[in-house]
């Protein structure tokens, strides 16, 4: 068990593929995390997220038992893709039915006690600043939005969110760039202050 844990995940795909379950159960704890909180941050809602969640690792799944995973070395990069692509997918269905759904779902990365003794007035401070974020993201153009949440909720590096988004890391950068900078420029105009003392 201990030699599966130091495997790199392009080995313990070759391990699932020959018929070891307990390989793609490493895999799935190695990148669950970060890839549901991608998906969560894009979708805002978490039975969304949830159910494209397992629409991923089922696609994941599928295509290396069949033999027909060819992302050497990409693992993660790829995982992320097929997310990404059943978001679009969603959202492309939600415009041809017409529907528009605007919930937007708290999600707030400190609100557990077991990791802070904080007081009420500081937990509200962050619970704003955060929220004003939120909002601030909602107003990016959509690639700026997409590259900025693959970066900071779904923790991937330029090279993988260029890999998923089809453009050359440069363009991946820049929008990045571009992103923050329209967002200090709206907390500016807005008079916002996105700062936690």
């Amino acid at each position: 068990m201990e030699t599966f844990c130091t495997m790199t995940d392009e080995e313990l795909v070759v391990s699932y593929a020959d018929g070891n379950d307990y390989a793609f159960d490493l895999l799935l704890n190695r990148h669950k995390q970060s890839l549901y909180t991608y998906i969560y941050y894009t979708v805002r809602d978490q039975g969304l997220a949830e159910d494209i969640f397992q629409d991923t690792f089922f696609k994941a799944i599928t295509t290396i038992r069949q033999g027909r995973y060819t992302e050497t070395g990409k693992f993660k990069a790829w995982l992320t893709r097929i997310a990404h692509n059943l978001i679009i997918d969603y959202f492309r269905q939600k415009k041809n039915e017409n529907i528009v759904s605007n919930d937007d779902y708290e999600f707030d990365l400190f609100n557990n006690s077991s990791l802070c003794d904080e007081t009420v007035e500081m937990k509200m401070v962050k619970n704003q600043v955060f929220s004003d974020v939120k909002r601030l993201i909602d107003f990016l153009p959509d690639e700026q939005r997409e590259v900025l949440q693959m970066r900071y909720y779904g923790d991937l590096s330029f090279k993988e969110i260029a890999e998923v988004t089809g453009v050359s890391i440069n363009t991946a950068l820049g929008r990045m760039r571009y992103a923050i900078l329209n967002m200090r420029k709206l907390a500016t105009d807005h008079k916002m202050i996105l700062t936690i003392n």
